[in-house]
């Protein structure tokens, strides 16, 4: 459809000289406190305290390292749920070592703090009754938008990736007129804003078996993000559409006594024409009209066990 960029070449990273750039060690220390007074003078408003004033030896912008009230800090309110055994299990290394030594990060906001990178660090330390956390506090917000490049505190599967970059994606729209093509970093992939839909209107939707599909047909939309959303909700709907057809010849596969984790997958390889292409990108309604049409006319009376057991790949429900 128009307003699809074209795909962009992948850049070849230059050779550097090792040790050549960013900050020499001596020169991080060197930071003018009035860019950070303002910050500075916030913590201590929340009953906090700057333990450090520093500059980052990569871009060097000013951070500041402060302890925080925990009742202070809460989660960026479009990130994924904290995992609770993630958790327990942080409870258990700060319980059994005595020190908490990894900060989470932080932005300022409203009075309070975001951490769009330490949830399940700071959920443990809430539990744990601890009324302190260490924190990086970065001095620009929109750094909270770029939590999946940020989180590597516990990977992310299929599911929380899209689900919280279609959140990410509506908070931005509430505040920015910016193309959905501009936030590419945040966003990562243009099938997690898609399949986010899915997921949002389906919580066990098994959007792993599409991904193959929208690798080559889904792109970053060079439309303002609001108007985005809104074709990002025709699209995610397209893919129920198709999930429907899918599910409908799974159970008939079922019914006829085939079994497989990965029977999901065999039906979506059979009817996903552009596995075959070597096109750099599709059309996406030309290939969902295509493939969803074959699905409605798969027939199931043809399909055997050994035909199955070839199927390769990760289980359906793998995400």
């Amino acid at each position: 459809m128009s307003g699809m960029p074209t795909r962009k070449p992948s850049i070849r990273r230059k050779k550097v000289v090792a040790a050549s750039l960013g900050l020499a060690a001596p020169d991080t220390a060197q930071v003018d406190a009035r860019e950070l007074e303002a910050l500075s003078g916030a913590i201590a408003e929340a009953g906090g305290v700057v333990l450090a004033r520093y500059r980052d030896p990569v871009g060097g912008k000013p951070l500041i390292l402060a302890s925080l009230p925990v009742d202070r800090v809460e989660p960026t309110p479009y990130q994924r749920d904290a995992s609770d055994t993630h958790v327990k299990r942080l409870m258990a290394v700060v319980e059994k070592i005595g020190l908490f030594l990894d900060p989470i990060i932080v932005v300022h906001k409203d009075g309070n703090y975001w951490t769009p990178n330490g949830n399940h660090r700071l959920q443990a330390m809430k539990k744990l009754g601890y009324r302190a956390v260490t924190a990086l506090l970065v001095p620009d917000p929109d750094v909270a938008f770029k939590i999946l490049a940020l989180n590597t505190e516990k990977a992310h599967n299929l599911r929380e990736k899209s689900l919280e970059t279609i959140r990410m994606a509506r908070a931005l729209a509430a505040t920015s007129d910016a193309t959905e093509e501009s936030f590419a970093f945040e966003f990562e992939q243009p099938s997690f804003l898609t399949l986010g839909i899915g997921y949002e209107e389906r919580p066990r939707f098994s959007g792993g078996a599409y991904q193959s599909i929208l690798r080559k047909t889904d792109e970053f939309l060079d439309l303002p993000i609001a108007k985005a959303l809104k074709e990002r909700e025709r699209r995610g709907k397209r893919i129920l559409k198709l999930d429907d057809a899918v599910s409908g010849i799974v159970e008939k596969l079922k019914a006829k006594g085939l079994t497989s984790p990965y029977l999901r997958a065999f039906v979506v390889a059979r009817v996903n024409y552009t596995r075959f292409s070597k096109a750099p990108s599709i059309d996406f309604d030309e290939a969902l009209d295509k493939i969803t049409a074959s699905a409605q006319k798969f027939n199931v009376e043809r399909i055997r066990q050994e035909d199955v057991a070839k199927t390769g790949g990760g289980p359906d429900d793998a995400e």
